[in-house]
């Protein structure tokens, strides 16, 4: 769970960099497509389990105006 803007700062930079390593993986080729798929099941996850920490944390902070 995010504590504070520096945790949600660094949540987002990485969902970003495992977002962009998700659509490197769905580009790339592979002899083993069991394996290649499982990477991609694996980066999903951790991508939705990232979202929502982020949407937790931002649901709990007060609207800024």
């Amino acid at each position: 769970m995010l504590q504070n803007e520096r945790e949600l700062a660094n949540a987002q930079e990485k969902l970003r960099l495992l977002e962009a390593s998700y659509q490197e993986a769905q580009l790339e080729s592979s002899d083993d497509e069991e394996l290649r798929n499982a990477e991609l099941e694996s980066l999903k996850r951790f991508i939705k389990q990232l979202k929502e920490e982020i949407a937790r944390y931002e649901a709990r902070q007060p609207v800024r105006r």
